[in-house]
């Protein structure tokens, strides 16, 4: 059996992108470290709730790649288009994170798989992030 570990995501500002993950969504920092031959800076954050690591790489350097600004553009580029949440109260997670900063893109609604409801965001950075509730009672107001 196999189960995810992490996501990796490259960040412009590793300082500022880790703050934002640990206020938005709670998560904590279980290392950093540096890989000094490359000079590759790293935060690895946990969340202790469910036990998902998110992974902010930065090195100097580095530049913008291609970034959707929506769903149906992120299907464009192959690679990286986002990660997804699933949450207990959709439409307060939503809120939640549009208060910590992030970009609304897609507000609560029905998703295109049944019983689902969906909502999307934007980190500072312009990332994107879905949340997902499979809980199919939930409001999505």
């Amino acid at each position: 059996m196999t189960r995810l570990d992490h996501i990796g995501l490259n960040v412009a500002d590793l300082a500022a992108q880790a703050a934002w993950y640990q206020a938005a969504l709670g998560l904590r920092v279980e290392l950093t470290l540096r890989v000094d031959p490359v000079g590759l800076d790293i935060v690895m954050l946990i969340s202790d709730s469910d036990g998902y690591r998110l992974e902010l790489l930065y090195r100097p350097g580095g530049a913008p790649g291609p970034q959707a600004s929506s769903p149906p553009a992120a299907v464009l580029t192959h690679g990286y288009g986002h990660f997804a949440l699933d949450v207990p109260d959709l439409a307060g997670s939503y809120r939640r994170l549009l208060g910590h900063g992030a970009a609304p893109v897609l507000a609560p609604g029905p998703s295109p798989e049944a019983g689902v409801s969906m909502a999307w965001v934007a980190d500072p950075e312009g990332n994107l992030i879905e949340l997902l509730s499979r809980n199919p009672t939930e409001a999505t107001g």
